[in-house]
């Protein structure tokens, strides 16, 4: 196995202690985990593209690791009342229909390739940077963020909306295109 594939598996075994620091309020280790899965999650693609050790295992591998992490974290995170719920029922749900769309051109033997837009490569930054941003202040033993007077977590879940509503909005496009190649279903 490669090494951006272990350092991804590293990042799907650290959702759950993510998870579990959330919700047992050690938000200073919950902080900490996911910075290292973000970072890790830099460090894999970076590794793989350095040493050219791309790998059909780590296409699917990577993105799946994103998701399962950033789902996770969000819910946990809407439990404790540190998101707002609409924003997690939006996250959520548009990876659930990515999810979906994807299970449903396997099953319509669509070749896929897993190539995330621009977009959607922003929006798991921002949610990234969301997380961080709320955990940030237990984690560092600082205030809330605030710069020149806005509130970084508030901006964040704003930008957080609008690039899961992009992001969403263009899989909806490319799996319509795909799906009418089949003749719609």
């Amino acid at each position: 196995m490669s090494i951006p594939n272990i350092i991804t598996f590293a990042r799907l075994l650290a959702v759950p202690a993510a998870v579990y620091f959330i919700l047992a309020g050690e938000l200073g280790w919950a902080f900490w985990v996911v910075v290292g899965a973000g970072i890790s999650d830099a460090l894999d693609g970076a590794i793989a593209r350095m040493f050219r050790s791309l790998t059909a295992l780590g296409a699917y591998l990577d993105p799946l690791a994103d998701k399962v992490l950033l789902v996770s974290v969000f819910i946990a995170l809407g439990h404790v009342n540190a998101l707002p719920l609409w924003l997690v029922i939006v996250v959520v749900s548009r990876d659930i229909m990515i999810v979906g769309g994807v299970m449903l051109l396997y099953t319509l033997k669509e070749a896929l390739v897993m190539q995330p837009s621009t977009i959607s490569k922003i929006n798991t930054a921002a949610q990234i940077a969301l997380a961080t941003a709320v955990l940030a202040p237990a984690g560092l033993g600082l205030p809330n963020l605030v710069v020149q007077g806005v509130d970084v977590v508030n901006a964040l879940v704003w930008v957080v909306l609008a690039t899961t509503l992009l992001s969403g909005a263009g899989y909806l496009y490319r799996g319509g295109r795909l799906f009418n190649r089949h003749g719609g279903v």
